[in-house]
């Protein structure tokens, strides 16, 4: 019986890593590729961990199968956060069909810095780099005009 739940629980896994693999090669852009890849794989080296430590059954194994689990689960989004935030940082094509871009209004490309609208010195750096932007942008045009 308890060979059945293993191999279910080993099948899955592979199965949901397959998709996050599907995923990096199907999807159109680093972040949905990004998003397949972490979710997918976190959960397939859960469901494999789950039947290894079925199978042996032994407690060092098991605690070392939590022990992955635990840094997978700990790792994985925090790189795919810095990976894409790299990504956007140095300028990755969105998918023509991205809806929203949350970073937009808070992102200033000439310092690569993003600001928190939670805070009011953020708030007041965002608009005093923008009024910056708008003179740069506008100087070089009324210089050209006359």
């Amino acid at each position: 019986m308890i060979d059945i739940l293993v191999s279910i629980l080993l099948l899955g896994g592979a199965s949901f890593m397959l998709v996050a693999a599907l995923g990096i090669v199907r999807l159109p852009d680093l972040l949905t590729r990004m998003h397949a890849s972490t979710k997918g794989a976190t959960l397939g080296v859960m469901l494999i961990m789950a039947g290894v430590s079925f199978h042996f059954a032994e407690e060092v194994v098991v605690a070392r199968a939590l022990a992955i689990v635990f840094f997978v689960m700990l790792t994985a989004p925090v790189a795919a956060h810095v990976l894409g935030r790299a990504g956007y940082f140095v300028g990755v094509k969105f998918w023509e069909e991205t809806v929203k871009d949350e970073l937009r209004p808070n992102y200033n490309p000439l310092s690569h810095r993003l600001h928190s609208r939670l805070s009011p010195q953020g708030a007041e750096d965002v608009d005093h780099e923008r009024r910056e932007q708008r003179n740069e942008q506008s100087s070089p045009e009324s210089g050209s005009s006359s």
